[in-house]
């Protein structure tokens, strides 16, 4: 290879040069998408393995397991989207990991016990949908690191969607909401059907909106005492046939924070059901 002095100074990698003039914004029109591809052929007919940290075709090359480094690319993907960039601009990220065949979810953002709440949001917002109000995503992360540093491995995107699910979402126990019914007046008047402790019954309350009536039904009815709820929707997909999700968060008596989600095809039921997988886990239900 001759470099501008004209001397032939050895052999240079092509790659190396091209991701080299990537960093520097220079389009060196060459396609390095398939090299995984090129990866498994190599290993599957020399028998050899190609490092995991081998510059630009290593598994973990680009991987950022720290809370620290995986907030950091998080802000700068949201950042680089929302300014509508056309040149590549993420901290620790030199090249987009998309130009040489890396997916964000699972060639850059690892999940282990070092992770922080920038990365499993990313991940779960990206990948799932699932945009989780911020201080929801600390209480996540908490929860992701526990579990991965318990069964000390890494835990896989479709892993932590699973968790996520199965811990947030649509709690019935140890109530179980039933059915509800709105009337509006001066102020907003619900009628709950619920089940606990194998008895269904009838609990109301009202309110200056829909979700506040239900809470003050169940504080009123139920004799359980939370504060400062939070709340955050949004539809999972979009089109007139995206599910609604939702999100809330209420304190305990002693300050400790409680989420629950809620997902369904009517907005009104999922903030219903999201809270009332916020109260079932603050009484320690499932």
């Amino acid at each position: 290879t001759l470099f501008g002095n004209g001397e032939r100074t050895g052999n240079v990698d092509i790659i190396t040069l091209a991701m080299n003039m990537y960093s520097q914004g220079v389009e060196p029109n060459l396609d390095f998408t398939n090299i995984p591809e090129i990866i498994e052929v190599y290993e599957r007919v020399t028998r050899m393995h190609v490092y995991e940290r081998s510059p630009y075709s290593g598994e973990l090359v680009f991987a950022a397991f720290s809370g620290s480094h995986q907030d950091a690319i998080a802000k700068g993907m949201k950042w680089r989207e929302e300014k509508q960039l056309d040149t590549w601009t993420v901290p620790y990220l030199p090249v987009d990991p998309q130009d040489v065949g890396k997916q964000y979810d699972g060639g850059v953002i690892r999940i282990n016990s070092q992770s922080g709440k920038g990365g499993i949001g990313y991940l779960l917002e990206q990948k799932y949908g699932y945009d989780t109000p911020k201080e929801m995503r600390e209480d996540i992360g908490y929860l992701m690191k526990g579990i991965s540093d318990h069964r000390h491995q890494e835990l896989k995107s479709d892993e932590i969607l699973e968790i996520f699910k199965q811990e947030y979402f649509n709690k019935t126990m140890p109530i179980h909401m039933l059915d509800y019914h709105f009337v509006r007046t001066n102020e907003v008047m619900v009628t709950l059907t619920i089940e606990m402790n194998g008895e269904k019954k009838d609990i109301v309350g009202r309110g200056n909106g829909r979700l506040d009536a239900v809470s003050n039904a169940i504080t009123s009815s139920l004799n359980i005492n939370y504060k400062d709820l939070l709340y955050k929707e949004h539809a999972l997909t979009k089109g007139s046939t995206s599910q609604a999700v939702a999100y809330v968060g209420i304190h305990d008596e002693k300050g400790l924070m409680y989420w629950g989600a809620g997902i369904h095809d009517d907005i009104i039921a999922a903030s219903v059901i999201a809270l009332f997988s916020a109260v079932n886990r603050l009484m320690g239900g499932k």
